[in-house]
């Protein structure tokens, strides 16, 4: 069959992401169906997408969504009108039959199937797309499908499943990767899929699943070397919690080292009690960056979120990281169940102990179905049992309106470059972009550190 793959994210703040979801998507079909990526962040204009359905003539196209929304209180942001006209563009050009997936329609199936009115949808592991193509094109009715993770019109038919075939992929095209390599040089990989943690508010769960499956070390070598070879100048691991699996890691470190490559490299890690040479292995293999999902210095938050990490954990990761000489910033999320004017200065207050890094505030909690953070919201009445909250809804702490940590964290960080509100403001942003187009690579938020 043919089939159209369209990346619709095109947030560029603070920097374009690679959608590295559709190349595996992509890799999978391949050998059995004619596939064709388009990528809206790279193609421009919705145009594109119109052009791609006339020239190409899709039996199936599938869109991936990334993002519903920006998930800041201060931009709440909503992308669905935009995916809406990209639904209306298909329709109007083509035939074929329509299937959403990717991160933001996993956590949002039944409601975005009855927005967009998809004919198919496909949650957590975009890989089995490759089986819901092959029944269709077996001329499978689709009351007798029976795939795991596939939506039939806004009815589930088979529960979501880890993806039980092996993770492959291959750049979708040297166009795609140029106009990422213009904007700070990165591209990124993962070294495995799902994440063990239980945090309140996480949507991982319904994407990836809590199982961790680890990618074979060699392996990740080899497609970190097709990176380089493609002209990357920095890689970030797009795993959910990197150090979720401590040895899996440093097996990933070895095989790098082996094969002589020291590009700097950043990952997402949660700030838990560290080896003591943890960082430095990972900083021979070529890591550069550590951004920590602290969420909070508050003993009672840290257990309100469910983290597995302690405030002391926290600071010794933090400790270590920069005795490895590695650039770090801490993610700080307030506002969520039981948060006070207490437990904010708490944080606050830790946070003006922790040196030679940056920090991000996040002033709310984006309420998602399914979390912890969602049932609580549910008892307490703050949203409905039918409310789909694809509109951005926030959590509001009993007592402590958010608009005030917005301003607790604005008055504390005055004059302070090295804490941001959010992703950044319009200024930060355009200074970024600057710097990208002067040629400077990575995400850049190392510059902020004073000294």
């Amino acid at each position: 069959m043919r089939v159209l793959l369209v990346a619709t994210n095109r947030m560029t703040t603070p920097f374009p992401v690679y959608p590295i979801g559709i190349d595996y998507v992509a890799t999978a079909l391949r050998g059995r169906h004619e596939v064709r990526v388009l990528d809206l962040a790279c193609d421009g204009a919705e145009a594109a997408l119109t052009q791609a359905c006339q020239e190409f003539l899709p039996e199936v196209v599938g869109l991936s969504l990334r993002n519903i929304d920006s998930a800041e209180t201060a931009t709440p942001d909503g992308f669905i009108p935009e995916i809406e006209r990209l639904v209306a563009r298909i329709r109007s050009a083509s035939n074929a039959r329509l299937v959403l997936g990717g991160p933001g329609f996993s956590i949002f199936p039944e409601a975005l199937m009855l927005r967009l009115g998809a004919d198919y949808g496909v949650v957590g592991e975009g890989e089995w797309l490759l089986e819901l193509l092959d029944a269709l094109q077996r001329g499978v009715a689709a009351s007798d499908l029976r795939i795991p993770g596939v939506l039939v019109g806004g009815a589930r038919v088979g529960a979501p499943q880890a993806w039980p075939g092996r993770f492959c992929r291959q750049l979708a095209s040297s166009d795609n990767v140029l106009h990422y390599l213009r904007w700070g040089g990165m591209l990124n990989l993962q070294t495995k899929r799902g994440c063990p943690f239980l945090c309140s508010y996480c949507t991982y769960p319904a994407i990836e699943g809590r199982r961790l499956r680890l990618f074979d070390p060699g392996d990740v070598a080899r497609e970190w070397q097709s990176l380089v070879s493609a002209g990357a100048k920095f890689l970030f691991v797009a795993d959910a919690v990197f150090n979720s699996h401590v040895r899996h890691n440093l097996a990933v470190a070895q095989a790098l080292e082996t094969r002589g490559l020291t590009l700097p490299w950043g990952a997402f890690f949660a700030p838990m009690r560290p080896r003591a040479d943890y960082y430095c292995r990972l900083r021979n293999a070529g890591l550069s960056h550590v951004e920590f999902g602290t969420e909070s210095l508050s003993p009672v938050m840290l257990g309100r979120y469910r983290k597995p990490f302690t405030v002391e954990h926290a600071l010794a990761a933090h400790r270590e990281a920069r005795a490895a000489g590695l650039h770090v910033a801490h993610y700080i999320l307030l506002g969520g169940p039981g948060e006070t004017v207490e437990t904010v200065n708490a944080t606050l207050d830790l946070c003006d102990r922790i040196e030679d890094a940056v920090l991000f505030f996040f002033c709310g909690v984006r309420i998602y179905p399914g979390t912890q953070v969602h049932a609580i919201a549910l008892r307490e009445g703050q949203v409905g049992p039918t409310d789909d909250l694809l509109a951005p809804r926030f959590y509001a702490p009993a007592g402590l309106h958010l608009d005030v940590i917005n301003d607790m964290v604005s008055a504390r960080s005055r004059g302070r470059s090295h804490w941001v509100l959010g992703s950044g403001d319009a200024n930060m942003a355009a200074v970024m972009k600057r710097l990208y187009q002067r040629g400077q690579i990575g995400p850049l938020w190392d510059r902020l550190v004073p000294g």
